[in-house]
């Protein structure tokens, strides 16, 4: 890892040098305070668009299988619609269109919320793949436990689902993080939309953008490393 780090420091050094780029981060010390708003909205944004996402990907990922022919093609309908178009669409259809006709003036909960049903969709097929990879061997031993329907669930289903959906789970969150940087085409203001401004300020782009790049690597990175935490303790406590 440290070699891989070095090699790709090295490699950045080296194209700075070749193109006789001077990079001067002391310029970004000024916008600190903006730079941490922006850090800040980020994190919510992010943290509010996986709560709701995580709901939305589970009642499509169970109605996907609902017997209700109606409700199991307004599923499916919903996840092939927002799988197949790109996120800047739907945020421009949903904001200045959709949001418009329905009095939608906040543009934080607008964009919560339209990342949440982008996300979501992926997370609906994560979750019923979870499902459908449960072997009916595995229903059928905590039938003959006597086990209820209820038990069934917490004790068979939802433990199993969970240790093989978590990596995925935890790809996709990394994805909500750095998917909310598109929300700055409505004047969100994060991250990105913070860099923006700055940028138009100090007149150093590379600088701006680089210093983002890194905090959004460690929100994703964070994230990495705590998915694998819970996967090795959730692990554990299933031989346990």
């Amino acid at each position: 890892m440290v070699l891989v780090v070095i090699l790709f420091i090295g490699f950045f050094w080296i194209s700075i040098h070749l193109i006789d780029l001077k990079l001067n981060f002391q310029t970004l010390i000024p916008f600190r305070q903006r730079f941490f708003m922006g850090f800040l909205m980020t994190l919510m944004i992010s943290i509010g668009s996986l709560g709701v996402s995580l709901l939305i990907g589970l009642v499509a990922a169970i109605t996907q299988e609902c017997k209700v022919l109606f409700i199991r093609y307004i599923s499916l309908a919903y996840v092939h619609i927002i799988r197949g178009t790109p996120l800047l669409v739907q945020i421009y259809f949903f904001y200045y269109i959709i949001g418009t006709a329905w009095g939608m003036d906040n543009r934080y909960i607008a964009g919560i919320l339209i990342l949440s049903m982008f996300e979501g969709a992926y997370i609906a097929e994560i979750i019923r793949g979870g499902i459908q990879s449960i072997e009916r061997q595995k229903y059928e031993i905590a039938l003959s436990l006597g086990l209820s329907s209820v038990q069934t669930f917490r004790f068979v289903t939802f433990p199993l689902v969970l240790s093989r959906i978590l990596p995925a789970l935890a790809g996709q969150f990394s994805s909500i993080i750095k998917d909310s940087s598109l929300l700055s085409v409505i004047a969100v203001i994060e991250l990105t939309q913070t860099t923006q401004e700055v940028s138009a300020d100090n007149f150093r782009m590379f600088e701006n953008y680089i210093f983002v790049g890194f905090l959004y690597f460690l929100l994703t990175f964070s994230v990495s490393i705590l998915s694998r935490y819970l996967e090795r303790r959730f692990q554990y406590e299933r031989r346990a």
